[in-house]
């Protein structure tokens, strides 16, 4: 995380509100801008396909193909991108930036038969015609690739190289869309097509970055992180709930009575995703604040206490950073929380108003989705960054509860929401967000009152090697370490 700190410092040390706008507008730039330069693609396609006369039929089925190629390939990477960041830390720790980019490459190759198999199997009975589906597929295998190569250059902290390349694949998407139309006319095909270039675009020009930073060999084996799998497994499923919490009671709206049937097996729900959509763009304060806290305040603090523990500080010394540290992070958590609950207030009160302005046809349901989910996407939120610093800690345990009572309480109290009137659907991801949040504050509350027992008393007297299924895969696929003469 300690990646846009030097930055952030230089932007905050100046004077003056003009200093202080810069800095958040650099740290919303870099940390939200890929994701709502997505959301802008997505919208400004559809637009366009508007004005090229194509009917609300096929763009409905547009947004469902792209939407459904993004959650599937997200649910697919979140199972080993938490983990695969842990093994680039600790490459690089190692000073083994040659084991980051083979590992890129391996993983890819992994995902991509697994991942193509189950979306192949899937789009052969969507009920689309057959170059619809060559190019959903295309998308999803395209996702895959940019999803994992964002994990790796999110770690190495070359947020500039990410935005940038985003940028720019989504006005090449745009740009082709036009070309496409002028040659082929408006269909749902074009506007895939163009969409699939930009992210063929954008897939390019991120391995590019990767293969100009890291070597391209190493002395591990290409597969050796694999073992990464068996050591910090739950990462693995920290990342795969909190996808879920985040997605499911999107899906399962789209499967219940306010679900519409677009074509085959391609299902929405426009009444709610629309909300959905613009409720979560309120939560994006905690995740600017969270990068500014953490990277201003928290993390100096937080290098202090461990650099102690691990070199030469003495016991009150060590007992004064952590005090230290433990109050800067209370007074970053509380500063943060406070600005999303006053997020929330605004989207809440005055954000209806506001959408109301633009052409979506907002109707009273809506509006009481928009509500609920604005309160669901604020508590989300505050969870996520409380699950985080969890992380930081090393609690996999504790993240890992936080982020299994998110995914199956979402999914749950979703699924019960259906039995009642549908303006009461939003209620079940609010009540999933507001459990990780409790859970997640009382876990760090109980770590910390407890640290130096969790960070030093529960540590193995020696060190234990894992060795399951993945090491084992590992050793078959030649991922072995090779020491230097």
């Amino acid at each position: 995380m300690a990646g846009i700190g030097f930055e952030l410092k230089k932007l905050f040390g100046k004077r003056g509100v003009g200093a202080m706008i810069r800095a958040y507008g650099y740290a919303g730039l870099i940390t939200t801008g890929p994701m709502i330069l997505g959301i802008l693609l997505l919208l400004g396609i559809l637009i366009l396909a508007g004005r090229a006369g194509l009917d609300g039929h096929s763009r409905d089925l547009l947004v469902a193909m792209v939407t459904y190629a993004l959650l599937a390939s997200l649910t697919v990477t979140s199972l080993c991108s938490m983990i695969l960041t842990r093994f680039i830390s600790d490459a690089l720790f190692e000073g083994e930036r040659g084991e980051v980019l083979p590992s890129f490459f391996g993983i890819c190759v992994l995902l991509l038969p697994i991942g193509a198999l189950l979306y192949g199997i899937f789009l052969l009975f969507a009920g689309i015609p057959f170059h619809l589906m060559i190019l959903s597929f295309l998308l999803f295998c395209q996702m895959i690739v940019v999803w994992m190569a964002m994990n790796y250059l999110t770690a190495v902290k070359n947020y500039k190289g990410i935005l940038a390349a985003f940028a720019v694949s989504a006005v090449a998407a745009f740009l082709f869309a036009l070309l496409f139309l002028k040659l082929w006319g408006p269909s749902v095909g074009v506007f895939m097509a163009a969409v699939c270039a930009g992210y063929g675009i954008m897939l390019i020009w991120y391995v590019g970055l990767l293969a100009e930073y890291f070597p391209l060999k190493g002395k591990w084996g290409t597969f050796y992180f694999l073992r990464w799998f068996d050591k910090f497994g739950s990462l693995g499923l920290v990342g795969f709930f909190v996808n879920l919490g985040l997605f499911s009671h999107l899906v399962i709206v789209w499967a219940g009575p306010a679900g519409e049937q677009i074509q085959g097996l391609f299902y929405g729900c426009p009444s709610h995703d629309v909300v959905a959509l613009f409720a979560f763009v309120g939560s994006l304060i905690t995740t600017i604040n969270f990068v500014v806290s953490v990277e201003v305040n928290f993390y100096p603090e937080y290098r202090n206490f461990y650099g102690l523990l691990n070199e030469k500080g003495s016991v009150s010394e060590i007992e004064e950073a952590q005090e230290t540290m433990l109050e800067v992070l209370d007074r970053e958590l509380s500063y943060a929380a406070r600005k999303q609950l006053y997020a929330t207030i605004f989207m809440v009160s005055l954000g209806i108003f506001l959408i109301e302005l633009l052409p979506l046809g907002f109707n009273s349901l809506m509006e009481g989705y928009f509500q609920l989910l604005s309160v669901g996407y604020g508590l989300y939120a505050v969870g996520n960054m409380l699950l985080l610093i969890l992380l930081y800690f090393t609690d996999y345990k504790g993240a890992l509860a936080a982020a299994l009572c998110f995914g199956t309480g979402s999914t749950v109290f979703t699924v019960i929401s259906l039995f009642f009137d549908p303006a009461y659907y939003g209620i079940g991801f609010l009540a999933g967000s507001a459990l990780f949040f409790a859970v997640g504050w009382f876990r760090l509350r109980y770590y910390t009152k407890s640290l130096f027992y969790h960070v030093l008393s529960l540590q193995p007297v020696l060190p234990v090697e894992k060795r399951g299924f993945f090491t084992r895969l590992s050793c078959l696929l030649g991922g072995e370490r090779r020491e230097t003469e």
